[in-house]
């Protein structure tokens, strides 16, 4: 008899998409109260003329069905439109404290803010206040800082484009460049790694390279639950037999085999397709081995066929014409030894040659990836060995072929395309200059990690939030909570309650905003606002709900509000005329940006317009205008110890979340129902470590700089296929574990998917804590206390 497994882990033998993804729509619109509304709002999500999902940035086709949407993205669509409301009473009847006990899961739960609401530390309630009072007061307190670099100006990915500008050209007038931005804590290694590559920190193919490719290489990645309309396109080049080869520690149903909701000969008849031609578990945190060890595979079988004078299997020319390094690059290769890499990777050569050879046959190759290459210490090198990969065979520029990072958020490029960011440009400072008649300021600022600093170092002392829930995505929790309390001013742009709005600082605020599915009527009628997809591709969105109430506010006319009382008459922006027509913010990014030429004319043809992009035009903006193979000239990232019991700890979603946000308490492709507080291990890691799946554990981080009390208490052990050393838990529970200081010091982004961690026996007390754990509490029972 088999052993009875723990409460609410059961197989899930299913494939992804099909029925068990419509049932869990169905269930999503009868949860948030809005089953014929709802059906109606979908029917309009990535449309023409309708609204861009609130959720992933993956690119809308050009001929769009019935309906253009996957299972998360209507979580995300149903989770904004909801019918549930949160009105003033509902905050006379909660005060902070008691809500800082719900969980995260409950508080987004309860629906849409509908009031601007300011924190009153005598009753310890949100109390509701009018807007002109409100922008005043937050104005006053902004100008009585010290200096604009005592503020942050925090951006959430959802953000529109015209939002994003506003937010950067209030700020910059203001005077700082302190952007921290969620990009900052996912693919900022794209961002810094690509243009020292190839000259552009974005992706160099379309939606449409993916009917041409015969060769897909996908890594670090979960389309299935981060970006499940690529499931499309993965599923259509598997049926016209390109190779699909995936390299990530766990194996992801969608990746195994998928049953595609568009297909009805598929629904009709329960079957699915296989997606995978072949599957490797590499280790967490070795993907830069895999990576050096396919290119150093594949040179050695260029060598081989150059030897029989057969075809050769790199592209000289495009080396010797484009590139640059190459040598170098080889060099480097050569002298790493197959012993090394197969440690480092966890893959044998002979799995590493496998891949080499497939690739070796294709005509025109993609290597996609997601966040298990960018959030480690080693991100900006893994990003760049990909780009090796793929310049070795003249994989960029040409139909078919290139890389393609997976953003997660919509329209997390956006915003960093119109000036969110805290290293700007000299061109986009000029360009400011010029179109709006003030001189920026020239000092970089901060991202996340700074920002957290400065914020618990009490160096800052404003931060402004442009929607997201900062101190839950951030890293070390310990340091952002008390942080956000030593400030003078914190103001939350937000749809939805959640913790970050309970991190009261002297004086708080929370502004309710329209939803992407939502109308937006401005001085000159309904406005549409745009945004990037991953793809560099942009495009309208039109609401067309009602909002929650007649006091919900755009971000546009909150930020234009905003920098009118805070500035006056010290810059000369015409707040409130850019605020009354979008138009004329669209024309603002066009002076300021170039690529934006004929930015209104364009977003009114179907589809929108691509960006220029200088890679995929084999343009390369690098200083020796060529593409760079960049060395990465070890195999693997430091896991700070050498204990043998010290594993690499992977966070990631679950299928029921996006982002921070918890949309139910299920991941059913990995079989776990109602809870969230496990963690993955493999049976042979528990046998050696002398576990028994169902064991209670606590998670302690083996960081040496780290803080004493970064543990994750009792959490259940869950047997799961990983490779040796490795384990797995969710994001944000295991947030407490990460330091400020474990990042990948080339760009500062947190080193998520790789924590050097010990699994202690959890005692009767930390067993205490398995409830709220379980209920989606973000571990503040014991890390973090109260508001």
């Amino acid at each position: 008899m088999s052993q009875k497994r723990p409460d609410g882990i059961r197989e899930y033998d299913e494939p992804a998409g099909g029925w068990g993804a419509l049932q869990a729509v169905a269930a999503a619109l009868k949860r948030e109260q809005v089953v014929v509304q709802g059906v109606r709002t979908l029917l309009q999500n990535n449309q023409p003329s309708g609204f861009d999902c609130p959720g992933c940035a993956w690119p809308d086709p050009k001929h769009t069905s019935a309906f253009e949407f996957c299972e998360n993205g209507a979580k995300a669509v149903t989770w904004e439109s909801t019918a549930k409301r949160v009105p003033p009473d509902f905050f006379a009847q909660h005060s902070v404290s008691e809500l800082w006990k719900r969980p995260d899961h409950w508080l987004e739960g309860q629906g849409r803010l509908t009031h601007p609401m300011r924190y009153n530390p005598a009753t310890d309630h949100y109390e509701p206040v009018a807007w002109d009072e409100a922008i005043a007061d937050i104005a006053a307190r902004l100008n009585a800082l010290d200096h604009p670099d005592q503020a942050e100006f925090y951006t959430s990915g959802r953000a529109s484009n015209e939002a994003a500008f506003l937010f950067q050209l209030f700020a910059r007038a203001f005077g700082t460049n302190n952007f921290p931005d969620c990009s900052n804590m996912c693919h900022e290694p794209t961002s810094v790694g690509l243009p020292q590559s190839i000259g552009i920190g974005k992706g160099t193919v379309s939606l449409e390279d993916f009917d041409h490719c015969d060769f897909i290489l996908s890594i670090g990645h979960n389309p299935g639950t981060n970006h499940p309309r690529m499931m499309t396109a993965l599923h259509d080049a598997a049926k016209r037999g390109a190779a699909i080869i995936v390299c990530n520690p766990f194996r992801e149903r969608a990746l195994e085999r998928f049953q595609a909701p568009q297909v009805p000969l598929e629904m009709a008849t329960m079957t699915s397709e296989p997606i995978a031609s072949a599957y490797y578990q590499v280790k967490v945190g070795g993907d830069a081995a895999m990576l050096k060890g396919i290119s150093k595979a594949l040179i050695d079988l260029d060598r081989a066929a150059r030897s029989a004078d057969a075809a050769p299997v790199l592209d000289r020319a495009f080396i010797a014409g484009h590139t640059a390094g190459f040598d170098a690059f080889v060099a480097d290769l050569d002298q790493t030894r197959w012993a090394d890499i197969e440690t480092a990777s966890g893959l044998t050569q002979r799995d590493i040659e496998s891949i080499a050879r497939a690739y070796a046959k294709s005509t025109a190759a993609i290597v996609c990836y997601g966040m298990g290459i960018t959030q480690h210490r080693t991100g900006t090198w893994n990003v760049q060995q990909i780009a090796n990969l793929l310049l070795l065979r003249g994989n960029m520029g040409r139909q078919g072929a290139g890389i393609c990072p997976l953003r997660g958020h919509s329209n997390v490029q956006g915003n960093r395309t119109v000036g969110i960011t805290e290293i700007p440009s000299p061109a986009l400072l000029a360009g400011i200059k010029a179109a709006f008649g003030f001189d920026p300021p020239t000092k970089f600022g901060h991202s996340v990690v700074h920002a957290i600093a400065a914020m618990r170092d009490g160096t800052a002392k404003a931060a402004i939030c442009l929607g997201g829930n900062l101190a839950v995505a951030a890293p070390d929790p310990q340091a952002c909570f008390a942080g956000f309390r030593k400030l003078d001013l914190a103001v939350s742009l937000a749809t939805k309650l959640n913790r970050t709005h309970l991190l009261t600082a002297k004086a708080t605020y929370i502004l309710p905003v329209i939803g992407r599915t939502e109308r937006d009527a401005q001085a000159s009628g309904a406005q549409a606002i745009t945004v990037e997809d991953s793809m560099s591709m942009v495009h309208a969105s039109r609401g067309f709900l009602t909002p929650p109430s007649g006091e919900v506010r755009s971000e546009p006319w909150i930020i234009g509000q905003l920098a009118r009382a805070t500035l006056g008459e010290r810059v000369p922006v015409d707040w409130e005329g850019l605020v009354g027509d979008y138009e004329r913010i669209r024309d603002g990014i066009e002076a300021v940006l170039p690529d934006f030429e004929g930015y209104n004319a364009r977003i009114r043809q179907p589809g929108g317009f691509m960006l220029p992009n200088s890679a995929a035009m084999r343009i390369w903006k690098t200083p020796n205008g060529k593409a760079n193979f960049l060395i990465f000239p070890h195999l693997e990232e430091d896991l700070d110890t050498d204990e043998p019991d010290v594993l690499r700890l992977a966070s990631m979603r679950s299928h029921d979340q996006y982002n921070t946000t918890i949309y139910g308490l299920d991941d059913r492709y990995r079989g776990v129902f109602g809870r969230r507080d496990v963690v993955f291990l493999s049976q042979r890691e528990m046998d050696r470590l002398g576990f028994a799946e169902g064991d209670l554990v606590n998670v302690e981080t083996a960081l040496r700089f780290a803080h004493p009390d970064r543990i994750v208490r009792a959490l259940t052990l869950v047997r799961y296929d990983l490779p040796d050393g490795c384990c797995g838990a969710y994001y944000p529970e295991t947030q407490p574990l990460i330091a400020l200081e474990h990042i990948d010091p080339q760009c500062l982004t947190p080193s998520y998917k790789s924590v050097p961690v010990r699994l202690r026996r959890a005692s009767a007390d930390d067993a205490a804590t398995t409830t709220v754990v379980r209920e989606g509490l973000v571990g503040r029972a014991s890390n973090g206390g109260g508001s």
